[in-house]
């Protein structure tokens, strides 16, 4: 175990990227709270840490490949790239 993802985002749409996120988050049942600067998204799988991303700025989060939130948290991750840019890689 121990799997991270790491990321540099970009988000010139805001507020579009938001509103993505909480339908998204909704239809899971998931939390999403947005504030000015970033999103936080809190999964809820065991051993999953919730995914702060930053309007512009850099972050991480231990995932430990535990499925389905893993990847859930890829594919938010990659529609930043909708929105603005994003690098991402893991770990």
């Amino acid at each position: 175990m121990g799997h991270t993802l790491y990321y540099s985002t970009s988000v010139e749409k805001w507020k579009e990227f938001t509103h993505l996120v909480k339908k998204a988050c909704r239809g899971l049942e998931w939390e999403a709270k947005i504030l000015k600067n970033s999103v936080v998204v809190r999964a809820p799988c065991n051993h999953v840490e919730m995914l702060v991303i930053e309007k512009n700025g850099k972050g991480f989060v231990k995932t430990n490949l535990v499925e389905p939130c893993h990847s859930i948290y890829l594919l938010i991750l990659y529609s930043v790239a909708a929105f603005g840019s994003v690098s991402l890689w893991e770990d």
